[in-house]
């Protein structure tokens, strides 16, 4: 894993909502059926919508934990 792909997992794991039902929540912690309608109905653009769309892949794969621990950096 490279630099710049860590620093999308620590984005992920340090990153509020910024918007909608679930604002101020981090990003790996929004409720997968929640980022499944996200990515089914497209992604927002910009940066949210690209991590948006990482940790959806990171659910599909139930990898979640693996990122989970970089809450506390």
């Amino acid at each position: 894993m490279d630099h710049n792909e860590q620093n999308e997992l620590i984005k992920l794991a340090t990153t509020e909502m910024p918007f909608g039902k679930y604002k101020g929540r981090l990003l790996i912690d929004l409720p997968e059926t929640y980022v499944v309608w996200f990515y089914s109905q497209g992604l927002p653009p910009g940066q949210i919508g690209q991590l948006l769309g990482l940790l959806y892949e990171i659910q599909l794969n139930g990898l979640e934990e693996l990122v989970r621990p970089l809450k506390n950096r």
